[in-house]
Formats: structure tokens, C-alpha cells, sequence
């Protein structure tokens, strides 16, 4: 899924091209979300490949957890993390904050066979 195929880039005065103005939407807790203990060969993307069938959904688990830092794609050690279920309707909401509701939200994620659901 590209979920900035809409947003706007911008250049900065020093040649640095960004994207501008993206919204990320809160991530709730639910009754359904998972919890796992982390280890060293946990990544946030392959953890969105296991639990959503779709790599490019990490930044919902690791807005999910407050991340520190959005620019690592891992996760702390030793350390219980949520994955959200609902992760459909977060796309949806970040679809729609973007104003990118044209968008599928599905994606390679839409049949939901990842990680035991």
C-alpha cells in the first residue's frame, strides 16, 4: 500500500525533499488487540507482514506502541507491544485525514489471514 501517493512533496530551502502535512490517526485500544513480548529478530514490518499480511502497515503498530522515534523500524527488546486488530479501520481513518478516501484500505491486507486472526 502507498499511503503517500497523494501526499503533497515538498522541496526545503537546502534541496531535501519531503512529504508535507501527513496525518496519522490515533490507534485506540480494543478488546481484540494482540500483545507479544519482543525479541532481536522482531521488526515492526515484519511484524505487520505477520499479524496484516502487509509490511507497509508497521508505522500502525509502532504508533500503536508511542514509539519513540517513527524513523526505526525497531521495536524495543524485551518488551510486550500491542498490534492492533482493527488495523483496517486505521487505514481508513489515515486514508481519510489524507483525504485519500479513492484508495483501497485493503490492499494485500484485506483477507486478514495474517498472524491469527
Amino acid at each position: 500500500m502507498n499511503r503517500y501517493s497523494k501526499i503533497p512533496i515538498i522541496t526545503t530551502d537546502n534541496g531535501i525533499r519531503a512529504y508535507s502535512g501527513v496525518k496519522y490517526p490515533n490507534v485506540p485500544l480494543s478488546e481484540t488487540d494482540l500483545y507479544i513480548l519482543c525479541n532481536n529478530t522482531d521488526r515492526y514490518d515484519k511484524l505487520a507482514q505477520s499479524y496484516y499480511g502487509d509490511p507497509s502497515l508497521w508505522w500502525i503498530i509502532s504508533i500503536a506502541n508511542n514509539a519513540s522515534t517513527q524513523d526505526s523500524l525497531f521495536p524495543p527488546l524485551d518488551v510486550y507491544i500491542r498490534i492492533p486488530a482493527n488495523y483496517l479501520e486505521i487505514v481508513g481513518e489515515f486514508n481519510t485525514l489524507n483525504n485519500q478516501n479513492d484508495l483501497s484500505t485493503q490492499n494485500n491486507a484485506g483477507n486478514n489471514s495474517g498472524g491469527g486472526y
